[in-house]
């Protein structure tokens, strides 16, 4: 079995298409793993894979366990580097669990340092001086500030950083970035107090230089630049192949559904266009979902509906609507009881004969697939309309899904969805 060149542990699930699907585009055959048990057994011999695991908003102490059960399932494997995936925006509260997280991976594989690198260039997500830019606007200017669940009160990752761990925090800033590898990794070993490092990348040039510098390292973080630039920097040519990668993946026939849990503005808009031609069941959260029979009547509604096109399903609301939610169940309480409602309603629908599901929302996405079971999933090439969400769980019971960041997307995201799924049925194969 070849070695694993790069093990990546994603703390959602669409984080974790997202890398894996970038990673295709350039050529890396990666899949996506739900559990750790499938790491022993993955098909086929990837030289990198994901595992992604819903780990962004558990208690700091099960995502800990969970990252040192992916450090030791990497290790069975012999993988030469792991790679934690985060959100580009840094997705995170005080307490974790971007540190505990990275602090456990140390310690499980002995690695000296790692740097935190949350740079999306193809998406104008930099860093610089330390600090998070999504465009031109500083993170915590920015949309994210009014995140129900992780806002950004902070754009300094340093600061950030350092409320969710006990250990010393350095920065890599830009004017040590502008010296060449060399220097730049002298730069890091000279300040041993530091086994973190804020890395700030404004460039792809950046990156790739952050990229030679860990080579050789057991741990490297980051989000969606990076990793590809890791497998670039490892294997000659990869990562400078466009058109590589698989548009169309295999067949799922059977119906369709569109589960929403998503709270960003974005999706709200996504979810307006979709209702115009399709039917849509909103789920008020602090209003019904204290009504036990609310699964069998919306299974009920979907059953009369599933024939003549997709329906909708959506816990989205209204900011008022979801601090009402909030104050019923918590903040993250909240979150979780929207992401149950929906895995349940997503067995209901398969029982119903639902077969290709768009599902918008990352923790949402985690949640629905491990009540469906899906346990390894093969991933399209990334591209600029379904933005690497599109896979495939093949099977007796055969599904197609595209999981869809809250942010992401254009207004009609959910047609394109829709129809690339059913444009894989129609291929001759």
């Amino acid at each position: 079995m070849e070695r694993l060149e790069l093990a990546i542990l994603a703390d959602d699930l669409t984080g974790g298409m997202i890398i894996a699907s970038l990673l295709e585009k350039g050529g890396v055959v990666c899949p996506l793993l739900t559990d750790a048990d499938g790491v022993h057994n993955s098909s086929g011999e990837p030289t990198a894979l994901v595992l992604a695991r819903k780990i962004r908003l558990v208690a700091p102490a099960l995502a800990r366990k969970e990252a040192a059960i992916a450090a030791s399932a990497f290790g069975a494997r012999d993988a030469r580097t792991i790679y934690y995936k985060y959100s580009a925006l840094f997705d995170s509260t005080s307490r974790g669990n971007i540190g505990p997280i990275a602090e456990t991976l140390l310690a499980e594989t002995g690695a000296a340092q790692t740097i935190f690198c949350p740079a999306y260039i193809d998406r104008t997500v930099t860093v610089y001086q330390g600090h998070l830019f999504v465009g031109k606007t500083p993170l915590a200017e920015s949309f994210k500030r009014y995140d129900p669940v992780t806002p950004a009160e902070t754009s300094d990752l340093v600061a950030k950083l350092s409320s969710q761990t006990h250990w010393k925090v350095g920065l890599i800033n830009h004017q040590a970035m502008r010296a060449d590898v060399d220097a730049v990794r002298a730069h890091v070993e000279s300040q041993r107090e530091h086994r973190f490092f804020i890395a700030d990348a404004v460039d792809e040039g950046d990156v790739g230089k952050l990229a030679a510098i860990t080579r050789d390292w057991k741990v490297v973080t980051g989000a969606d630049s990076l990793a590809p630039a890791v497998m670039a920097d490892r294997r000659e040519g990869l990562g400078r192949q466009p058109n590589s990668g698989r548009r169309l993946l295999p067949p799922a026939s059977g119906h369709e559904a569109l589960l929403v849990g998503s709270c960003a503005e974005a999706t709200r808009t996504q979810l307006q266009s979709f209702e115009e031609h399709h039917p849509v069941w909103h789920i008020d959260l602090a209003r019904d979902a204290v009504d036990d029979r609310l699964v069998s009547q919306i299974a009920g509604w979907a059953k009369e509906r599933l024939e003549l096109g997709p329906v909708g399903i959506s816990t989205n609301s209204t900011p008022d609507r979801v601090r009402a939610a909030q104050d019923v169940f918590g903040v993250e309480g909240a979150s979780r009881k929207a992401d149950q409602l929906l895995a349940q309603l997503a067995t209901r629908l398969r029982h119903l004969g639902v077969s290709k599901y768009v599902i918008a929302g990352g923790e949402t996405s985690g949640e629905i697939l491990n009540a469906l079971t899906v346990k390894q999933l093969e991933v399209a090439a990334y591209d600029d309309e379904l933005f690497g969400g599109y896979c495939h769980a093949g099977g007796n019971q055969a599904m197609s899904f595209v999981l869809k960041p809250g942010s992401m997307g254009n207004q009609d995201f959910f047609a394109r969805a829709f129809a690339r799924m059913r444009e894989a049925d129609n291929v001759v194969r």
